[in-house]
């Protein structure tokens, strides 16, 4: 199986090439290779019996559909595995902990002019729903590590948002928890393409006056928390493959 790792930023995916809490995994990307394709760089390396390819897309939309595009078809990746970080909506997140998408969706796709809902375009929908059975994966991992897993909808969006006006109108017109740039298209293409997929985020902001100043203060470490749940769902992938 070939999976697919990636996030926005460098930041994201750094613990996965530096991070000494996890010797297995540095390890293991001490040997990687190093392919550039679409003015993007890819690692590619193994772990255990899982061909892993990993790579941050740069923030927003059309790049991160593009990796995640770039990822299934180019490199034939089965499966897509997404953490970064991401703004709380909701007022039951707080700074550092990690969510789970059920659902995303697009706050800043707007063609209601036309009668449709927000977030919706001919021959799609609205909410984009991730792997039910990663979901589990996820659920399992969480139990065992007694960490609190959260679940919720994220919604996706080309703008940071730091207005608390714009934060209560996503919040109220797609019932959402948290927001990101990236995740709802990484889920159209791969929802697109049939590839089971999953987005982790862990909150670094609470998408406020004050998101500039707290996103700066906690990335480094809210993705180390999500890089490290990530890696540890390896594990439990790799288990089932061998039941």
């Amino acid at each position: 199986m070939k999976i697919a790792i990636m996030g926005a930023m460098l930041e994201e995916v750094d613990p996965f090439l530096e991070s000494s809490e996890h010797e297995p995994l540095l390890r293991f990307f001490k040997k990687h290779s190093d392919t550039e394709y679409g003015s993007n760089l890819y690692h590619e390396a193994k772990y255990k019996d899982l061909d892993i390819v990993l790579s941050y897309s740069k923030i927003g939309k059309v790049n991160a559909a593009l990796t995640a595009a770039t990822m299934i078809e180019h490199f034939e990746c089965d499966m897509l595995l997404f953490t970064g970080v991401a703004g709380a909506v909701s007022p039951d997140l707080k700074i550092g902990d990690l969510v789970a998408a059920t659902q995303l969706c697009q706050h800043d796709l707007d063609i209601t002019a036309f009668g449709h809902p927000h977030g919706y375009v001919p021959e799609g929908k609205v909410y984009v729903e991730p792997s039910r059975e990663l979901l589990h994966i996820a659920k399992a991992v969480a139990d065992e590590k007694n960490i609190t897993l959260k679940k919720g909808i994220i919604a996706t969006g080309d703008q940071f948002i730091a207005d608390p006006e714009r934060k209560e109108w996503i919040a109220k017109t797609f019932d959402a928890d948290a927001i990101e740039m990236e995740g709802a298209s990484v889920a159209v293409v791969c929802d697109a393409f049939d590839v089971p997929f999953f987005v982790l985020r862990a909150i670094s902001d609470a998408a406020d006056m004050d998101a500039a100043f707290d996103f700066d203060e906690f990335l480094k470490h809210s993705a180390k928390v999500s890089s490290s749940f990530i890696m540890a769902m390896l594990e439990k992938i790799i288990s089932k493959q061998v039941q």
